[in-house]
């Protein structure tokens, strides 16, 4: 089964404001999820705050995390990049160090063509040898990924699994049954979006790579399963209780809400880095409601 299915969960990389990875806090995010058992960890997603820290740190964090899991759960290394060069090094980097799985964004100043971004994939791809995921993130990137090149990119040897954001128009049942012929056979179709994503997985999408699972794995797992075996009666009544927690996330971003709740739940003291703004205290309260809610 490709390491892409399932729930993935995205973590956030402690750090200081200098940048420097706070390794005994790592750690102790990252031990939370191998024992829940996850079906893997995106490591140095978007949350992970890949764009923020030096390449240097993002290969030690990656050696932190491998240290941490020693193979009782799949690592998927973030490694979008600015150029290129930057994420074929790291790419080999991942390979080297023994990451189960790649993930890429295609992140650039200069906005890139529909030619650059098959090449840019196909070389990195090649580079790391491993399973990689295309990351499909128009509000970071500002690349809108069409059916037909997400199609080209699929059919690049290596390309196992596409990251889609929630759909802006239409159903996600829809969008899944439009992708599907358009694809190698298993490859996988996940979604992100937390809020979204248990409705993904009802509707067959193949995984959630969820930032809440991140720092609540336990129950994140229970109700992954539930939606992966259809049931959606047991689905709805147990994300009930994630509710608040979502509409913060919907409306502050994943970076400050994940920071700002690992720092309650006494993981960690960093926050985001800047110029990144922590979560701003008035919504304090309403995170610490929402905890509640969840740990209920």
């Amino acid at each position: 089964m490709s390491v892409m299915r399932g729930l993935s969960a995205f973590p956030i990389t402690p750090a200081t404001p200098e940048g420097r990875v706070i390794e005994a806090d790592l750690r102790r995010i990252l031990t939370r999820l191998v024992r829940a058992e996850v079906d893997s960890i995106g490591l140095l997603g978007s949350t992970g705050s890949y764009a923020y820290l030096t390449l240097d740190e993002r290969r030690r964090t990656l050696e932190i995390a491998l240290d941490v899991t020693r193979g009782r759960v799949p690592v998927i290394a973030g490694i979008g990049a600015l150029t290129t060069r930057d994420s074929v090094a790291l790419a080999r980097h991942a390979a080297e160090a023994g990451a189960e799985g790649l993930l890429l964004a295609p992140v650039s100043y200069t906005p890139l063509t529909e030619d650059e971004i098959v090449a840019h994939y196909a070389a990195v791809a090649d580079a790391g040898g491993l399973p990689l995921c295309i990351y499909n993130n128009p509000t970071t990137t500002r690349v809108t990924m069409n059916h037909a090149l997400i199609a080209r990119l699929a059919a690049l040897p290596h390309v196992e699994a596409i990251k889609m954001p929630l759909p802006a128009a239409g159903t996600i049942a829809d969008e899944v049954a439009a992708l599907r012929p358009l694809l190698p056979e298993d490859f996988v179709i996940g979604y992100s979006g937390d809020w979204g994503c248990t409705r993904a997985l009802l509707d067959k999408a193949d995984a959630w790579f969820s930032v809440v699972a991140g720092l609540w794995p336990d129950m994140t797992l229970t109700l992954s399963c539930a939606a992966q075996a259809g049931d959606a009666t047991g689905t709805r009544r147990t994300e009930e209780r994630f509710q608040p927690l979502w509409d913060l996330l919907r409306r502050y971003g994943s970076l400050r809400v994940a920071h700002a709740a690992a720092r309650l739940m006494d993981l960690t003291e960093a926050q985001p880095q800047p110029p990144i703004m922590p979560l701003p205290e008035a919504e304090i309260p309403a995170l610490r409601a929402a905890i509640r809610a969840m740990e209920a």
